[in-house]
């Protein structure tokens, strides 16, 4: 089964769902202005705001603009954000410090890899613990 494992794309192009907190940022004077054309030209952030501290970071001194990738995460992928979103994060929060990680996670077999694989390792790279103990 790992063997025939292939990539997997993580975004679709739909009007609602978690946005791919990634910007393009086009600075003053490109010589092309075409979105996504420099590949060195994007930023991740948790929101506008920490993105465009990135991008005052790379382009300093620079006038410019940053625009959000318009595409949102695959549904798998949002889903695996659940125990974070009805827990508040990432602020700290009285709930979030007391049910994460739970206690017990009860699914079906047939989604651990699209669901709780991904429930897994974000939470293992937000947090540095498995999103629940049994």
């Amino acid at each position: 089964w790992m063997g025939n494992i292939r990539d997997w794309c993580i975004s679709r192009q739909l009007w609602w769902g978690h946005r791919i907190p990634a910007w393009y940022v086009t600075v003053g004077g490109d010589s092309s202005d075409g979105f996504g054309v420099y590949n060195d030209h994007w930023v991740v952030g948790r929101d506008e705001g920490e993105a465009l501290e990135m991008a005052r970071g790379l382009f300093p001194g620079k006038k410019f603009q940053i625009t959000q990738d318009q595409d949102v995460l695959d549904t798998w992928f949002s889903s695996g954000l659940f125990p974070f979103s009805v827990m508040g994060w990432p602020d700290d929060t009285l709930d979030f410090r007391t049910f994460y990680p739970t206690s017990v996670l009860e699914t079906g077999h047939d989604i651990l890899f699209f669901w709780v694989a991904r429930m897994v390792m974000l939470g293992m790279r937000l947090t540095g613990e498995v999103p629940f103990k049994q």
